[in-house]
């Protein structure tokens, strides 16, 4: 009997190729990808040229680079020959993926010469789009920001920076924006991470992942909470199924829905979304019900556990199933697995993040693992995977609103640190800021508007906002808009601004969304590929990257953008005062030399491009399982030199491959929690008691060192002359010498201090974690015991608005919760990776996930077009994919998809030949207000919505 294909019309219609058949067909299941990364199996191919008309005999040439998309990051190999990247190969010596790709790293290379880029500078003429060259571009564009800033001050332009820039681009980026005069800059972590780092950072003195992904093998449980690493980092959960297999590892999901990555747990816990913090206190009270709590570790190194304790009392089992849905019975299974399997760590990512009360789920995550002496272990801690390539890095870079490079805040101190460093005048840099006295202050020294408001910058009334006027102009630099909430709102305020210029290796969706006729201009951005420098991977190690192609066609990389604008706006010099520019362009190495020098906080100083570049050569020579590199020139390193990397370059610290780690010498990469928040709280001590790195001459907690500190203890003449001129009235944080710092090391003492771990961070709004209900939620019975805040009128300059919201109920109209998520083939906001042939033939449409008898409630059959319309009005015409994966009084998104508005394809509107070949309904044109008390992160995983068909 032969079998035969059907013909493209008698194909059935629908979803285009079905999760299952994209499983089957790639052998991409996370057990495969395992095996073909670790083991090697005929399945690994090169990707190579589709084409090859004639062999050429140009010599090839190998460059190292690491992907593009998540964080994980993933080494690639890529041969070039005469200037195109012909072929491509996972690093089987890199030490985080071992020769493993995902689809998505698997298709860098069409990323690098794909056809759908953005080919030369345009701006729309009356709604059409017309060639610019490239001075043209700057003249007109760096013109009205100059008119703009005359008029409405500095303020009134938004440059919305990048994750996808590498470290160089992102520290140059803020520098850029203080330069110009605003803290208006912002990038894409305020809407992944920013409530984990408010959060964690808050808890134990740092706001990243405690440990690495390599590490992850040497865990026996993990509890895995909005996070689902099969779909949105499948290398890592490589790492975890070692875990599974090498330490028997506990795999526990808590998630509203059923992932691939629950498809390979022990145990699937369905929780309600919005419930976190009632779900890990249920824990938490059987926890401190059977005495599996740590008493000694929390008496050593926690603060205020008792505050917890009392909490969690209000969460007995049956409130516990009442607001989350989960019974006792489940409950007091998952806390004794987490108990009996220790040490064991948590991983979440923007299921746990994306809501109202993001800080609140974030520090009651790091408390379940304090209360349970994890953290500062191997193979415990708090591991989250963050998205973008560089998130990570971009924030410790200072790439936001609230803060300058390395965290250092905004402060006055803070301002003349960064002076120092960029060898500027004070008084000239603050003479840059708006004099006016805003109502949160002087603008120079409070938050500026986040990506996540930026819609509320246009369109809130000038008396509402805290800054002179309403936003004017708005650089879109590498970002996806539509990765925000609230899509028929942005697209009014789109329409008001004066300006909007987009800059990236593609159109993207802003570029057709506006609804406008003129006042758009497109920049082609190079991508990653056709530059060099660092970027920091989800662990806090810093990879380099060869530059692997020049850019295509007249792209530009953004640092040579950014000095063309800068030389327009007139403050390159002061910009590039200690940078060398080859031509137009900055020299990146000279660029990661100033943030050395000044990154102390972090310990962003030792990774010199030096050693970077070492470590990169080097990569055979460092250990899968601890990232320790055995022999070879980078002998006792950590793979990266994981931050804080202390000192200066010379100083040859290795890097801190796991956060707190008080069984290592501080010199070999130990810590203690940092000595962030004082010495004492209400008359208690908040110093460890009794707790200290290994080898460490102060034996018990002490304060952040100082020279004072030095002088009192008899170390001062540990300082070379030079040193003690430095850092004669500093810290270890604004010493530039880094004497300080080198002094306290050699006493193997951590810069930072040594103190507890707090659980009551006493200036939040919820000092100890609160389980609120959302804005728009379904539980009505639930608000007068859990209500919101009430509503602010001013954070991060905007009005915010929480009672006045969550007191409409609207459930009688929208009665369905409504959340998103990532699939394995598309990245971000998806421009990209939808402009790739191979990833776009992988998933083809966008859907909403229905579980069957909502489906059969309302007659609606998989397949079918419906309307998702969110509770504010925002429609989309999607595909319905009926699945149990989804509760039945719960819908599944997900949100890389653009080109379509409210059920208008606007496939016409990009430039000709750049639409991405799949174009879809993007998930937040249906999605809602609401924003953390702390962050102003969005709220994306629960909201409410009504779905009927089309």
């Amino acid at each position: 009997m032969r079998l035969t294909r059907k013909a493209p019309s008698q194909q059935p219609q629908g979803l285009g190729m079905s999760r299952r058949q994209f499983l089957k067909r790639s052998g991409a299941t996370t057990g495969g990808l395992a095996a073909a990364g670790f083991m090697g199996t005929p399945m690994m191919r090169r990707a190579e040229a589709a084409e090859k008309t004639a062999v050429s005999n140009a010599p090839v040439e190998t460059r190292r680079t690491v992907c593009s998309h998540c964080s994980v990051g993933c080494g690639v190999y890529a041969e070039v020959q005469e200037g195109v990247w012909t072929k491509q190969e996972p690093a089987f010596d890199h030490p985080i993926n071992r020769g493993a790709h995902c689809a998505k790293g698997a298709s860098l290379r069409q990323h690098g010469h794909s056809t759908r880029r953005l080919k030369y500078p345009m701006k729309l003429v009356g709604g059409e789009w017309q060639r610019l060259s490239w001075d043209d571009a700057i003249e007109e564009i760096g013109s009205k920001v100059l008119e703009l800033t005359d008029q409405h001050g500095p303020d009134s332009i938004y440059w919305l920076g990048s994750a996808k820039f590498n470290n160089e681009q992102a520290y140059l980026m803020r520098k850029f924006a203080a330069l110009a005069g605003t803290n208006n800059t912002d990038h894409q972590a305020r809407i992944c991470h920013s409530t984990t780092v408010a959060g964690v950072a808050n808890t134990w003195g740092y706001g990243a992942m405690t440990n690495s992904l390599n590490d992850i093998q040497n865990s026996k449980s993990i509890l895995f909470i909005g996070s689902n690493p099969s779909e949105a980092h499948p290398v890592a959960m490589q790492h975890i199924l070692l875990a599974k297999e090498k330490s028997n590892c506990e795999i526990i999901v808590a998630d509203p829905r059923f992932t691939r990555t629950a498809a390979k747990a022990n145990k699937f816990v369905r929780i309600r979304p919005g419930s976190d913090v009632a779900f890990i206190w249920g824990l938490l009270w059987h926890i401190f019900a059977n005495g599996w709590e740590d008493r000694q570790y929390i008496e050593q190194r926690v603060y205020a556990m008792d505050e917890v304790r009392a909490e969690v009392a209000n969460f007995p089992p049956d409130e516990v199933e009442r607001i989350t849905g989960v019974p006792e019975a489940q409950m007091h299974d998952t806390a004794r697995r987490l108990a009996e399997n220790r040490p064991g760590c948590i991983v979440w990512c923007m299921g746990g993040t994306q809501h109202t009360t993001g800080n609140n789920n974030t520090r009651a995550y790091c408390i379940l693992e304090l209360a349970l002496g994890n953290v500062g272990k191997s193979g415990g801690g708090a591991n989250i995977f963050r998205g973008h390539d560089n998130v990570q890095g971009a924030t410790d870079l200072g790439l936001m609103s609230h803060s300058l490079p390395g965290y250092y805040g905004l402060s006055e101190g803070a301002w003349k640190h960064w002076a120092r460093v960029w060898d500027l005048d004070y008084e000239w840099l603050k003479s840059r800021f708006d004099q006016t006295e805003y109502a949160d202050g002087k603008p120079m020294h409070t938050n500026g508007i986040t990506v996540s408001r930026w819609i509320d910058g246009v369109l809130e009334d000038d008396e509402n906002i805290s800054q002179r006027t309403q936003l004017k102009a708005m650089f879109y630099w590498g970002h996806a808009v539509n990765s925000q909430t609230r899509g028929p709102e942005m697209q009014k305020a789109m329409q008001q601004l004066e300006m909007m210029v987009i800059v990236d290796p593609y159109p993207t969706v802003a570029g057709v969304m506006h609804g406008r006729q003129d006042g758009v201009y497109l920049l082609p951005a190079a991508t990653q590929f056709e530059t060099t420098g660092s970027v920091t991977a989800t662990n806090r190690s810093l990879q380099w990257r060869d530059k692997v192609i020049d850019p295509l066609f007249e792209a530009k990389p953004d640092h040579e953008i950014m000095y063309l604008l800068s030389r327009k706006l007139g403050f390159a010099e002061e910009l590039f005062k200690n940078i060398t520019v080859n031509g137009t362009e900055p020299l990146i190495e000279d660029i990661t030399r100033e943030f050395n020098a000044g990154m102390w906080t972090v310990g962003y100083t030792g990774q010199s491009p030096e050693r970077l570049k070492q470590h990169q050569k080097n990569w055979h020579t460092f250990s899968f399982s601890d990232l320790k590199a055995e022999g070879g020139p980078a002998d006792g390193d950590y793979y990266g030199l994981p931050w804080p990397c202390w000192g200066t370059a010379e100083m040859g610290h290795p890097g801190t491959p796991i956060l707190y780690d008080t069984s290592k010498k501080v010199s070999e990469g130990g810590l203690t929690f940092r000595a962030r928040f004082g010495i004492e709280r209400d008359g208690e001590n908040i110093l460890s008691d009794g707790s200290y790195s290994r080898g460490s001459e102060l034996e018990d907690g002490y304060p952040e060192f100082t020279a004072q500190m030095l002088k009192d203890l008899g170390w001062w003449d540990d300082l070379t002359e030079e040193e003690k001129a430095e850092a004669e009235g500093k810290n270890w944080k604004t010493d530039l010498s880094g004497g300080i710092q080198r002094v306290a090391i050699a006493h193997e003492c951590a810069p930072f201090g040594n103190a507890k771990a707090r659980c009551n961070v006493w200036t939040f709004p919820d000092p100890i974690p609160k389980h609120r209900e959302p804005l728009y939620t379904s539980r009505r019975d639930l608000v007068k015991d859990y209500p919101t805040w009430d509503d602010v009128d001013s954070h991060y300059r905007l009005p915010t608005l929480y009672r006045s919201i969550q007191e409409k109920d609207v459930t009688d109209r929208y009665p369905i919760i409504l959340t998103s998520g990532r699939l394995v083939e598309y990245e971000g906001g998806g421009e990209e990776t939808r402009s790739m042939s191979w990833l776009a033939e992988l998933q083809q449409e966008m859907f909403v996930e229905i579980n069957p008898a909502l489906a059969n409630d309302l007659g609606i059959a998989e397949g079918e077009d419906v309307w998702v319309e969110g509770a504010e009005g925002g429609r989309v015409k999607v595909k319905a994919l009926v699945t149990p994966r989804v509760a039945r009084e719960v819908v599944f998104m997900p949100f890389h998809f653009g080109g379509k508005f409210q059920g208008e394809n606007l496939h016409d509107r990009y430039p000709e030949g750049s639409a991405p070949y799949v174009q879809g309904e993007a998930a937040n044109t249906a999605t809602t207000y609401g924003y953390d008390s702390v962050t102003q992160m969005q709220e994306t995983k629960c909201t409410l919505c009504r779905i009927e068909r089309a």
